[in-house]
């Protein structure tokens, strides 16, 4: 056969109707054993390989699930949103689906941000990956599909969300700054209205306060419009911009600015960790290959897209609007930006 059989090749060589064919192909109970190992034989002898269409045909789905985060997330931000969406991806070959990525404009938009897998009704669920307007996930709602948040969380809202737990991470961070003899430490950090970075400077906040450390108001800035390595790189040149006081050790938001900031320290001739220690948030690979090598908190991306992708898949299976809440663990990983220095 010179073209791709289809599943109306199947039937009609099979001799059994093309429900029966996609009740075969999703592994249903409803076919006897008898016309099965047909059907199992001719897709065998065809080499018919089955669409999403043609699996959804007893299902009633489309076989896909929609990925949807912002531009700046998936193209300026660093590779945490890729690795999420690697997991997923990894995740959803295991159970015969597709997944369709979707990037849309931060700020929302009728005309221009509504992915053409929702306006085509061509997805059984979605998961959003890190903060969107929240117009989009309210046209989401209207289509009456399950939807899944990763790394962000809608106050008063329930919905199913997969986070790490970024507290924990700041406390840990801060902790071990403070166990190096480290009592100046500051904070770089963007969009606090994004929970995760919020909840990271709560940790800050918070590990300091138990320690009856109270940091001076210009070393933290919070005020940056996000979390990319330049805005790393300018928040470092706010915080050096005063000479009296400065921190001996910072404790950034995300490594793509932690990264900036080192930048910043070696076009000033700050040594770090002599001049000023360091820790990130995230371990993204170019944390390891930076000199010297950041100090960071680990989080398992991959880890949180499989995750997604697993509660997804279990809302669109048992058409429940029950509420999973999933907080992966987090880890510190102590490498060469910052040592003992008591100050």
């Amino acid at each position: 056969m010179s073209q791709r059989p289809t599943i109306k090749d199947v039937a009609k060589r099979a001799n059994v109707s093309l429900s029966t064919v996609s009740l075969v192909v999703n592994n249903k109970s409803y076919v006897s054993p008898k016309t099965r190992e047909r059907v199992e034989r001719v897709i065998n002898e065809l080499g018919y390989h089955p669409t999403s269409s043609a699996r959804g045909l007893a299902l009633r789905k489309s076989g896909n699930i929609g990925f949807i985060l912002t531009n700046d997330h998936f193209t300026q931000s660093e590779p945490f949103y890729t690795k999420i969406f690697l997991g997923a991806e990894f995740e959803i070959q295991k159970h015969n689906y597709y997944i369709l990525l979707a990037t849309i404009p931060k700020q929302f938009n009728a005309s221009n941000s509504i992915p053409r897998f929702l306006l085509e009704k061509n997805v059984d669920g979605v998961i959003v990956a890190g903060r969107v307007d929240y117009k989009m996930i309210e046209f989401i709602e209207t289509m009456g599909i399950p939807l899944v948040l990763i790394d962000y969380k809608i106050s008063n809202r329930q919905y199913s969300t997969i986070v790490m737990n970024n507290y924990k991470g700041a406390e840990q961070a801060v902790k071990h700054l403070i166990s190096h003899g480290h009592k100046k430490i500051g904070f770089i950090g963007g969009e606090l209205q994004h929970p995760s970075i919020k909840q990271r400077y709560i940790g800050y906040s918070e590990a300091l306060a138990g320690a009856g450390i109270q940091p001076e108001n210009n070393w933290i800035v919070k005020d940056l419009p996000d979390t990319r390595q330049m805005n790393g790189y300018d928040g470092a040149r706010k915080l050096f911009s005063k000479k009296e006081c400065r921190p001996t050790a910072i404790f950034v938001a995300n490594d793509a600015m932690a990264l900036g900031v080192m930048k910043y320290c070696k076009e000033n001739n700050i040594k770090i960790p002599d001049d000023l220690a360091v820790i990130g948030f995230d371990n993204i690979e170019a944390s390891y290959y930076v000199e010297p090598k950041l100090t960071t908190i680990d989080v398992n991306k991959e880890e949180m897209g499989i995750i997604g992708v697993q509660t997804l898949l279990n809302s669109i299976k048992e058409k429940t609007d029950i509420v999973r809440n999933i907080h992966t663990s987090v880890e510190l990983v102590i490498r060469e930006s910052c040592n003992s220095k008591g100050c």
